[in-house]
């Protein structure tokens, strides 16, 4: 309701749900194959990124409280040109990955419920499509329906999750699979900051805060909270969680449920009910992500363009809902379906990792007229950029698709912005 102020208890719950969506559902395993039994140590590195870069959202969104966020940030301390507009286009395809990586989780997953033995990569793309597709119809038809979904859903899967933590930390008593959490079994420190860093999406979601700046009451005292008390709530959750999985199962039944691993993880503490649970909590948390982060993508179009970045007719409407909700859906199904997991993560967290960084920059470049220590975003930056090249040698070694993937998008984004803005006629 336009005019209506949220409070403390509804901004931290924003950053959580935007955090807590698919990410730790599609990522964990993921996570575990690269850092062994590190993995809580992975999880912490990415979560200290996002922790120190909070600080310079903190200061950008108490400065220039503005529903554009991250785009605002961008244009405040780069002004309107080439470059920033490439990081905004890139800021807009990061969303479009992170649909991706979300209806990918939602199609891993869904296959379990009708215990589906035949096909399951043509079953997992069918189910990648069909949820994307019907998020879509629910956001051309009410705005509101989503505001709901999400609201309940950020509750019935913080539920499930911390259910699954105290039952989980419980269920570690004399489990023989504990002693994979031991030293000798984590790999080096490199592969753990490696593996840290391609799951860094599960942490993006904390920027959707600044969306929201606008309408969050005493913004000066709650901003703040906010940030710091939804990552630093969501870095201690995903340590346990990832404790719990590595303490829980053998390295090679994680392998193989790897792109389901949490309902794995389940089984051992609740059996085949502790499974169907978790995996409707997926189903839940990616499918209300999905729902969020079209209507976010959509919007960060709508800036892009309301800002000159992009071309003006995506400030128009299509029946009704911004242009870019449209071309959001469209592109994040051509990307569901022909990438794999490990390679929309990469890309996703190369193209955040990189926008941190820029916010960082713009947080110590503006560090005068946001009132804040230069410090803390230059550390910030530097930790981004070293994370990103740490990233990038590991994928090229592994899995050198992905980076080439994630490279072409940076091109492309900024490219395509340079060609607007010479094709763009010039204001008289």
């Amino acid at each position: 309701m336009p005019g209506s102020k949220i409070g403390l208890k509804e901004t931290i719950s924003l950053g959580i749900g935007g955090m807590v969506g698919g990410g730790i559902f599609a990522v964990l395993g993921l996570a575990v194959s690269l850092a062994k039994g590190g993995t809580p140590l992975s999880f912490l590195f990415a979560g200290l990124i996002a922790l120190i870069t909070s600080y310079s959202y903190v200061k950008l969104s108490v400065k220039f409280p503005d529903r554009g966020g991250t785009v605002k940030f961008i244009n405040s301390g780069f002004g309107t040109g080439i470059f920033s507009g490439g990081v905004n286009n890139l800021l807009w395809i990061s969303y479009i990955i992170m649909l991706s990586l979300y209806a990918s989780a939602f199609g891993s997953y869904a296959p379990n419920i009708y215990q589906a033995t035949s096909d399951l990569e043509f079953d997992t793309h069918l189910y990648a499509t069909v949820i994307v597709v019907f998020a879509t119809l629910v956001n051309y038809y009410s705005l509101e329906i989503v505001g709901r979904i999400e609201k309940w859903a950020v509750i019935i899967k913080l539920l499930i999750l911390i259910a699954f933590v105290l039952i989980g930390a419980y269920g570690l008593i004399g489990n023989p699979n504990l002693h994979q959490l031991s030293i000798e079994n984590w790999e080096a420190p490199i592969q753990l900051l490696a593996g840290g860093m391609v799951i860094f999406v599960a942490y993006e979601g904390f920027e959707l805060i600044a969306n929201a700046t606008p309408d969050i009451e005493n913004p000066k005292i709650n901003i703040p909270k906010a940030y710091y008390y939804s990552v630093g709530f969501v870095i201690i959750l995903y340590i346990v969680i990832a404790l719990i999985t590595v303490g829980s199962l053998p390295f090679g039944d994680i392998a193989d449920a790897q792109d389901y691993v949490l309902a794995e993880a389940a089984k051992p503490m609740l059996g085949d009910v502790g499974f169907t649970i978790i995996t409707i909590a997926a189903l839940i948390s990616t499918f209300s992500a999905i729902n969020a982060s079209l209507y976010g993508g959509s919007q960060v179009s709508y800036e892009i363009a309301e800002d000159g970045e992009l071309p003006h007719q995506l400030t128009g409407s299509l029946w009704g809902q911004p242009e870019g909700l449209f071309i959001t859906a469209i592109l994040t199904l051509v990307v569901a379906n022909t990438l794999n997991l490990e390679s929309i993560s990469t890309a996703g967290s190369i193209g955040f990792l990189f926008i941190f960084a820029m916010v960082n920059f713009v947080g110590f470049k503006l560090s005068d007229v946001i009132e804040g220590n230069k410090v803390i975003p230059f550390l910030g930056f530097i930790l981004c950029m070293i994370a990103l090249v740490v990233l990038v040698v590991q994928q090229f070694g592994s899995n050198p698709e992905s980076i080439y993937i994630a490279l072409g998008i940076i091109v492309t984004c900024f490219l395509m912005e340079f060609i607007y803005k010479k094709m763009r006629p010039v204001k008289k």
